[in-house]
């Protein structure tokens, strides 16, 4: 079959691929002529073939834990959602969706709440990421409105990445800035208090104070008021006396104060952005998730607007989004303060335009719950029914127990999602099968405001449905017209005419220009950067602002005052450490997707805390061992990760571990649901937390053909995929009564039906089992006192379930096949090189990072593991010289 175009189902970098399924499963490739990419994958969207199968798929719906039919499932949902509403009114139901659905999907959903229920109790998961840049940009430019494109990332002389770790969550888009960096010479700022990849990359790291950027931009922006394009200011703006007013406050002396940095480092920074025509400041979750995080967004617009550099090439603000289509649900109004076509909720003229078009009953004229305080009213009893699609609240909302108990309190919870089991669809009353990455059609919207088509290239398997079909199908059902479409195409249309409806230029998003696609048109449509108005007398620009024009009433920015907050908690004697939360390299979100592929886990395979020496030292912290880490919400067991590349008194847990993968590391669970009041948006940033030894007199590493079934016995376990089956650390505080036991039940080894070896030494508390069906290696255990001294052969797991392996003994010994050498940790998964390979190719005489790319090919695609491999390019160079 032919390549299908279709595009990434993972971050808003919106990468274009090119999907060929083959007999024995699917070729992705990346689509070189797709403008956001140009051929280019991550290490996420190279592995994307591996995640496709069918194994925990929900493919029937369920009803209070039984199959039934369609009609039956969908006829109950919309029979309670109708009952709730009759006894208690709109505002007993909400909706709870995500950045994973396709503007179809999003569009159908935001129409039937907010225009025929008649409530806005529709939330996104954009609200945990993204809801402060849109609440900075509305407050500034009157829409939210990402004025440039990623070419500007290449037009720049200075880039300023803040919060922003772009080499692991954004890294195509991060190598295209280092490939203009060396095509140009353009200079890399990167602000953020950990030494991140994307820091130790850049030419100048500002290690700054958790929380403090709104101090540091305040800095700036006095530092700028000498510099102001004044002609610009006057003629498009308002406020830059008040916000240079409070700016004047902090000044660079106040700036270094709260931010910890040497004056003389920040002054550096301010001259550079001061005598820099064309910079661009990328942000990202390190603004966006706190509760300044309006402010902190606003503090960067206002340099950007007080100097002109906006919305011409090489210049403006961007904020990057960290879902493939948060910027389509944002289009549709998919957040509860927001309606469709980036009109707004408050304005009366706007309501009656939506109600006249959809032709509705009513349209919602208050904001509805956001996210945070929609799951507080779920657990206080004011929602009667809940439909989350396609997200897993349950670990990714901050105070995740109180969440756990909310759905368990809720009378009537509906969840539509792809997978059986998430910590969310343990609460359903009813599951509803949606169609997956590769089996749905529709579009997306990514960072830079491209739309580009998702195409399915793979049958629909079992009962699965599209998003859309499933939220039609019971808007009509509880007897509301107008959501008779046909397919995603008419949905297209009808989200497209919108956009152009009553606008006239008076609103940012116009895509008037498509609203006549027909369905062939539409499944050819190439990605087109909007707006797209019907009839542009002349082209349309692709930034905004350069000439002013903004969306306000008198069309002229607002520069707002930015005063200096702390975070909402500080750490104190009782919690000392200030947690950061964020995502990993390899994987997304709550894992239901990566952890399918082996490679993606092999990286980083199970949850830890990165935690500075000095820290580590006064703590108690040994490498490697556990760590419990607690908040006054709950504590947490990780491994600890001991890193000079952490900030001294802060440390990293990342966000992607749940139940299904770990024994307790739903790190959101230890956070607070403190909010911006502006946006909206959780502090995921900023907890204060106690950490100490978690006691345990055993450690082990098991590799199995079978999925492990660890139990409570064991003190600490994480599990992950391995090539044939899977892998497993685990711990415990006391021993076994008998480990052969312990190994039987938790590989599933029945008696009889395997082959045993066992190795123990029990002065030394070593233990080694494994078991064989004849030449085939069905699991192994190996166990010691102390994290490093357990055997962990990455050569050993690629051995389950291969049935040629005759060396028990080897295996017991924690040696791979001869044939086949240990590669080690993994560094590079876009190949799969480990870190004995580049070490071979180092001391064979591969002496820097292009070198090692071309003897083994780690670092040659996305790129994101080149920092990786130049570490270990030094720390060879250092033993040698040792």
């Amino acid at each position: 079959m032919k390549a299908i175009g279709t595009s990434c189902p993972y971050c808003g970098v919106g990468c274009g691929l090119l999907a060929k399924p083959r007999r024995d499963g699917v070729e992705i490739a990346g689509d070189p002529e797709h403008p956001a990419n140009f051929g280019r994958l991550c290490s996420k969207g190279a592995a994307l073939a591996e995640t496709l199968s069918l194994d925990e798929r929900l493919l029937r719906p369920v009803s209070d834990g039984r199959r039934v039919s369609w009609d039956v499932a969908l006829d109950r949902v919309a029979a309670t959602f109708a009952e709730a509403i009759a006894a208690h009114g709109p505002d007993s139901v909400a909706f709870y969706v995500s950045g994973q659905l396709l503007t179809e999907d999003y569009y159908v959903a935001n129409k039937l709440m907010k225009g025929f229920i008649g409530s806005a109790n529709i939330d996104s998961n954009s609200r945990l990421c993204m809801a402060s840049a849109v609440t900075g940009h509305r407050r500034a430019f009157g829409s939210d409105t990402v004025p440039g494109t990623y070419e500007d990332l290449e037009l720049a002389d200075l880039v300023v990445l803040v919060g922003a770790n772009l080499a692991w969550c954004h890294p195509v888009l991060f190598q295209r800035l280092l490939a203009a960096r060396r095509r140009r010479g353009a200079r890399i700022v990167a602000i953020d208090p950990r030494r991140t990849v994307t820091a130790e990359a850049a030419d100048l790291h500002l290690a700054l104070a958790p929380g403090s950027d709104v101090a540091l931009f305040a800095g700036l922006l006095d530092h700028l008021a000498g510099h102001a394009d004044t002609a610009y200011v006057a003629r498009h703006t308002r406020g830059s006396e008040d916000a240079l007013a409070a700016a004047r406050a902090v000044g660079l002396a106040g700036a270094s104060a709260e931010t910890g940095l040497p004056a003389d480092e920040l002054a550096e920074f301010y001259e550079s952005f001061a005598a820099t025509e064309r910079v661009v400041t990328v942000f990202s979750q390190g603004v966006n998730q706190a509760t300044t995080g309006a402010d902190k967004v606003n503090a960067i617009l206002n340099c950007h607007l007080l100097t002109g550099r906006i919305g011409r090439p090489g210049a403006g603000p961007f904020s990057v989004t960290g879902q493939p289509n948060a910027m389509g649900g944002r289009e549709v109004g998919g957040l509860a303060n927001m309606l469709a076509a980036h009109m707004c909720l408050e304005d009366a003229g706007h309501r009656r335009l939506l109600q006249d078009f959809w032709q509705s009953p009513t349209v919602a004229s208050r904001p509805g719950l956001k996210a945070v305080d929609l799951f507080r009213a779920i657990g206080d009893g004011r929602i009667e029914a809940l439909w989350i699609m396609a997200t897993n609240p349950a670990d990714s909302l901050p105070d995740a127990h109180a969440v756990d108990a909310a759905l368990e309190r809720c009378p009537f919870v509906v969840v539509s999602d792809v997978v059986r089991h998430t910590d969310t669809s343990r609460h359903a009353d009813v599951l509803l099968p949606a169609a997956a990455w590769g089996e749905k059609d529709g579009t997306v919207t990514n960072s830079e405001r491209r739309i580009s088509r998702q195409r399915a290239f793979l049958p629909l398997p079992g009962e699965a449905r599209p998003d859309w079909w499933i939220v039609t199908e019971v808007a009509r059902r509880m007897g509301f017209p107008g959501f008779d479409f046909p397919g995603p195409a008419a949905i297209f249309r009808e989200h497209a005419a919108l956009t152009a409806a009553g606008n006239a230029g008076t609103r940012d998003l116009d895509l008037g220009g498509l609203a006549s696609l027909d369905d062939a048109a539409y499944e050819a449509l190439t990605p087109v950067q909007w707006p797209v108005p019907a009839a542009p007398v002349v082209p349309a620009e692709k930034r905004f602002f350069a000439a002013g024009g903004f969306f306000t009433r008198d069309r002229r920015a607002r520069l707002l005052p930015t005063p200096t907050r702390r975070p909402a908690k500080l750490a104190d004697d009782e919690f000392p450490l200030v947690l950061n939360t964020g995502r990993i390299r390899d994987q997304w979100h709550t894992m239901t997707r990566t952890a399918k592929a082996a490679r993606l886990a092999a990286h980083l395979a199970e949850p830890f805390v990165e935690i500075h020496p000095r820290d580590a030292r006064r703590f108690g912290i040994r490498p490697a061992t556990l760590v419990r880490v607690q908040s006054t919400r709950g504590a947490i067991v990780v491994r600890a990760l001991v890193s000079e590349r952490q900030r001294p008194g802060s440390v990293f847990v990342p966000m992607h571990w749940t139940d299904r993968f770990s024994s307790n590391a739903r790190v959101d669970s230890l956070i607070a649901g403190a909010v911006d009041p502006h946006s909206g948006q959780p502090e995921l940033k900023h907890t204060p937390v106690a950490i100490r030894p978690e006691p345990v007199v055993w450690y082990g590493f098991a590799v199995s053909a079978r999925r492990p079934a660890p139990d409570a016995a064991l003190s600490y376990w994480a599990l992950a995929r391995a090539a044939g089956g899977w892998r497993l650390e685990l711990a415990g505080d006391a021993a076994p009564a008998d480990w052969s036991a312990l190994f039987a039940k938790l590989c599933g080894i029945r008696t009889g039906s395997a082959e045993v070896h066992a190795y123990r030494d029990v002065q030394r508390g070593a233990h080694r089992l494994a078991a064989f069906a004849g030449h085939r290696l069905l699991a192994a255990l190996y166990v010691a006192p102390g994290p490093v001294s357990v055997s962990r052969s990455w050569a050993v797991a690629q051995l389950v379930a291969r049935h040629d392996q005759e060396r028990h003994l080897a295996v017991l010994a924690g040696h791979g096949d001869s044939g086949m050498p240990d590669a080690g940790a993994l560094v590079c998964a876009c190949c799969i090189v480990g870190v004995r390979q580049i070490e071979a190719a180092v001391l064979a005489g591969a002496d820097s990072v292009e070198a090692v790319a071309a003897a083994t090919r780690a670092g040659s695609n996305c790129g994101s593991c080149r920092t990786e491999v130049g570490r270990l390019i030094d720390a060879c160079r250092l033993s040698k010289a040792g």
